[in-house]
């Protein structure tokens, strides 16, 4: 499924009426849809309220409120703005509420509102869709306001009324739904830390878009099982070793040995066909007793810490991760550089590698193969240099700039991970839980990527793949036999294996 902005949203809309000629059908086919799953978390009983504002929202929660009432639903219509303010669409479907027998209520105060939320069991909101553009003006922020402290259930159309579609909006007054029914296609709003709470549970119906046509409007889609099932390369019966990839991870140091192991188990669980891991000799020792599989190179140290000396003969790599564990002294920044400039292959630079990075980001525009950064939020404003407020406003905003500016794919962790190519398509990953907020998650989805990045396929078919898979594994982990509050990072490694038995 894709993810728009408002407008992309009223190009499609004006799009499918204009050019394809479904005109009436989509607000019909918008309301079906949407009652069809509002009766799912309803009972027959229940005192159903909806709330009915200006615009195509309003129209849609016109067809909701008539075909639940056809139903047989306890169903009344409050509407909050006067007929002058109605599309002209919407009074249409007024009209045929009332020919069914509908009971309109039309309200101008507060008061009147919260008599009538007492007495409701399950409010349906679809007092204002995308068109909304700052705060909520009055009587509706005050009727927004009555909603969220007396309603028991909460139902909202297409996206919490007063909610901004877009990113970049923290100024708002919104709807709290429990439970919300997005129609199309996501907003990006879905997906932002700031403003994914006041969706509840969500999910979303198809009501006629011709899906081969939102590809001219946006770039931006989510991730799916299906499109993991259908890009994951398959293992051939005559494979070796040698075309599964030659991998190298590069990091660890005295005070932090086992973030380097936790990279390399996950990229050998993953797939990788031949995985060496770079770092100093104590790291080494440590990791070459728990991990067989792997060979190892020993790498100068300077106080605990990798530092340049050592002569790497980085041609013989497919795929190198850099930075796991490494530590923020200087010497390992002027490293850092090195590998940056030196290395023919796809890059992967994440942790240690991204502070050292900051100093250095120049010398990515100097590269030719792919490059490939990790960052959680915090790192993110740490490349930008502006606030972790604005990164979590603004996500894909920034990571789209940040790809943009120096040719690179960006993986930007966190509840949903947006994950960037240099030429502007993005990617919402969903996958992954609470449990995941453990230290050692990030160096297990790099060591991942590691391997994914070697296999037959894009590179950002690989990013996707690989988070999905990270994600995907928690998860499984969760279901089958952890919790939120026991899985670690190890954990994690050990679930790969059934990603791949349940998916493939």
């Amino acid at each position: 499924m894709y993810i728009v902005t408002a407008k992309e949203m009223y190009d499609i809309d004006r799009h499918t009426i204009q050019n394809i000629g479904l005109g009436n059908l989509l607000m019909e086919n918008a309301g079906r849809a949407v009652a069809e799953k509002i009766v799912r978390k309803v009972d027959i009983n229940n005192e159903l309220l909806v709330l009915v504002g200006p615009g195509n929202n309003g129209g849609d929660g016109y067809v909701v409120a008539r075909t639940l009432h056809n139903e047989d639903y306890n169903v009344q219509v409050v509407q909050v703005v006067s007929d002058q303010q109605m599309t002209d669409e919407a009074l249409f479907n007024k009209r045929l509420f009332i020919n069914c027998g509908g009971r309109i209520s039309q309200i101008e105060q507060t008061g009147q509102l919260t008599e009538m939320l007492e007495r409701t069991d399950v409010v349906i909101d679809a007092i204002i869709g995308m068109g909304v553009e700052g705060k909520l003006r009055e009587p509706l922020a005050s009727f927004v306001s009555a909603v969220n402290k007396i309603s028991p259930y909460i139902i909202s159309v297409d996206l919490p009324s007063g909610l901004p579609a877009d990113e970049g909006n923290t100024s708002f007054i919104s709807v709290q739904a429990d439970y919300t029914v997005i129609i199309g296609a996501f907003k990006m709003s879905v997906f932002l830390q700031h403003t994914a709470p006041y969706y509840g549970e969500w999910d979303i119906v198809s009501i006629g878009y011709p899906l081969h046509n939102f590809p001219t409007f946006t770039q931006k889609r989510v991730y799916r099982e299906e499109l993991f099932q259908a890009t994951m390369p398959k293992r051939k019966r005559n494979a070796y070793k040698g075309i599964h990839g030659r991998g190298l991870a590069i990091g660890g140091s005295a005070s932090m040995p086992g973030a380097l192991a936790m990279t390399v188990k996950a990229a050998l669980r993953s797939g990788a066909g031949l995985l060496t891991a770079g770092s100093i000799p104590t790291v080494i020792q440590s990791l070459s007793a728990q991990c067989n599989e792997a060979m190892y190179m020993l790498l100068s140290e300077k106080n605990g810490f990798i530092t340049t000396g050592t002569e790497l003969p980085l041609e013989n790599y497919d795929a190198i991760a850099l930075g796991i564990g490494m530590g923020r002294q200087p010497e390992s920044g002027i490293f850092v550089k090195e590998i940056i400039k030196r290395a023919h292959c796809p890059l992967i630079i994440d942790a240690d590698g991204l502070n050292h990075l900051c100093s250095y980001l120049e010398v990515l525009n100097e590269r030719s193969d792919p490059t490939i950064i990790t960052p959680h939020l915090g790192e993110m404003s740490m490349l930008l240099n502006v606030s972790v407020k604005d990164v979590i406003s603004s996500p894909f905003s920034y990571s789209l700039q940040f790809a943009q500016t120096y040719g690179t794919y960006v993986v930007l962790k966190g509840r949903f991970t947006i994950i960037t190519s240099p030429s502007g398509e993005q990617v919402v990953d969903t996958t992954g839980n609470q449990g995941l907020a453990k230290g050692g998650s990030g160096d297990v989805l790099t060591g991942v990527i590691l391997a994914m990045v070697m296999q037959e396929q894009s590179i950002f078919e690989a990013l996707c793949n690989a988070c999905f898979i990270h994600g995907t594994s928690a998860d499984l982990q969760v279901e089958r036999k952890h919790s939120h509050y026991d899985l670690v990072a190890t954990d994690v490694i050990e679930g790969i294996k059934s990603v791949y038995r349940t998916f493939l």
